[in-house]
């Protein structure tokens, strides 16, 4: 196999050279055989049998956590107890690859801000508590390689698309889906908390999920609590073999 690569790297030079300097021709085959090999561990990390969450199940894990917190509380639960209920419901029905830390450090990303806490990270799969006491708005991302669930614990969510002429309202129990290659505006008007799952080629969420912290809030405090928190859990499935 390698001899198959380099034979390929010299023809892929060779044709650059017959066009163009020979410096050049390397430097354009190493970055097509760079973006080829990047393309195969895309696909090979964007597979199902890969994944160990189902959004339905996780779904159902916060209707049960909200149900419970409400009926402890006589329907006046608080954010905090339906959040613990929720995270309970969760660790419990994933107990091999989702824990709670109580670790809690906030997120900016694509304009908005709240808080997390980190659940479960792989490279192929996340599950986070996201949440705000104060309202937010932003941009959801854009992921070609990823897809995203986001289901409501408390509070209220509304979402935008630029052809639309209503906006679509989210509240506690129900999941928004946000397919491959679609980018909404989303709001939080007040205190929201959801249980969010992405599934498929995790790093190539970063790149969105870091860069308010290089390019506006240079909280780089928060930057570094974030790849130690979600680099931290890789690390930890790796080592289970969970990718």
């Amino acid at each position: 196999q390698s001899n198959s690569f380099c034979t390929l790297l010299d023809r892929l030079t060779t044709m650059a050279c017959a066009t163009g300097g020979c410096c050049g021709a390397k430097c354009f085959a190493w970055a097509v055989a760079v973006l080829a090999i990047l393309a195969g561990v895309s696909v090979f990390l964007d597979n199902p049998k890969h994944w160990v969450f189902d959004p339905a199940v996780l779904k159902e894990c916060a209707q049960r956590g909200i149900a419970k917190a409400q009926k402890a509380a006589n329907g006046n639960a608080t954010s905090q107890a339906i959040v613990h209920a929720v995270i309970d419901e969760t660790v419990a029905r994933y107990p091999n690859y989702a824990e709670y830390s109580k670790d809690w450090l906030f997120n900016n990303a694509g304009g908005a801000m709240g808080a997390m806490t980190v659940l479960h990270a792989s490279v192929t799969e996340y599950v986070i508590i996201f949440g705000t006491t104060v309202g937010t708005e932003g941009h959801t991302g854009r992921y070609y390689l990823a897809e995203d669930f986001f289901t409501i614990i408390d509070g209220e969510q509304w979402a935008y698309l630029p052809h639309a002429y209503e906006r679509e309202v989210y509240r506690a129990g129900d999941q928004h889906y946000l397919p491959r290659g679609v980018a909404k505006q989303y709001r939080m008007p007040e205190k929201c908390f959801a249980l969010e799952y992405a599934r498929g080629n995790i790093p190539s969420m970063m790149f969105f999920g870091l860069a308010d912290g290089f390019t506006s809030t240079l909280d780089f405090e928060t930057l570094y609590y974030t790849v130690l928190e979600s680099g931290g859990g890789i690390v930890k499935n790796l080592l289970k073999g969970k990718i």
